[in-house]
């Protein structure tokens, strides 16, 4: 078959979990293969018939997972009037949508994709997941403004999650949030006094922008991927796995 690919892949081509997961379920018993139980190192083509607990995964187009680095000035919405919209930009020849928001005036790190069973997931701040930024201010700052950021600040009536800040220069400093509400790190330096001059993300979760200049994009890599799957750990029905 030479359109075949190993069942464990066939799982990851079509976002439902990572290959070490895929073997899991494989060496569980609870994937068929033309109503025969598979076996770790199967070959599948599209002439076969894959189900998982007895339901059939139909053969589509594989999800798309992507990492852009954004310029200032693009804005991060999917509606083709806005000017700079960020699918725009990108151009990519799939429908794909932003993974959350950078605000137009911010830069760097966003993820997008065409899976929409993903996003909540890698958003909702019960998750966890880390981001991670590079501020400037408009002024130098001192160890109090960053034990408060990272103690939370109270913006629009709640307190922020903890955080972690470190110092990078007199006015420029990290910070690594796991919740990201709207305009979030510039409302908190706000209401502590400062003004964000320049705010740059560089990490979402385990990806960088590790050889990716502004305004380029590229597919997450296998590794990146499937790492990713296993950080959100779920099915395409959204349930976790276990």
């Amino acid at each position: 078959m030479t359109d075949a690919i190993r069942i464990n892949k066939f799982f990851t081509q079509h976002g439902i979990c990572s290959r070490r997961e895929a073997d899991r379920l494989i060496e569980a018993g609870r994937v068929t293969i033309n109503n025969i139980v598979a076996k770790l190192g199967d070959q599948v083509s599209h002439r076969d018939v894959i189900a998982r607990d007895g339901q059939v995964i139909p053969w589509g187009q594989a999800p798309i997972y992507i990492k852009y680095h954004k310029p200032v000035g693009v804005t991060t919405t999917s509606e083709a009037h806005v000017p700079r919209n960020i699918v725009a930009e990108i151009g990519h020849p799939e429908r794909i949508f932003p993974i959350g928001r950078l605000d137009k005036d911010s830069s760097g790190l966003i993820l997008l994709t065409n899976d929409g069973d993903i996003v909540n997931k890698i958003l909702r701040t019960e998750f966890g997941h880390e981001r991670e930024y590079e501020v400037l201010l408009d002024r130098p700052c001192d160890e109090a403004f960053l034990d408060r950021m990272a103690a939370g600040v109270v913006v629009l009536g709640s307190k922020t999650k903890p955080c972690r800040t470190e110092r990078l220069g007199p006015k420029r400093f990290r910070i690594i949030l796991t919740e990201g509400r709207n305009r979030q790190i510039r409302r908190m330096c706000q209401a502590l006094g400062y003004r964000v001059i320049a705010l740059h993300r560089i990490r979402i979760m385990h990806l960088t922008l590790a050889g990716l200049p502004s305004g380029t994009w590229k597919a997450l890599t296998p590794g990146e991927k499937n790492a990713l799957l296993d950080a959100v750990q779920r099915y395409p029905d959204g349930k976790s796995v276990r």
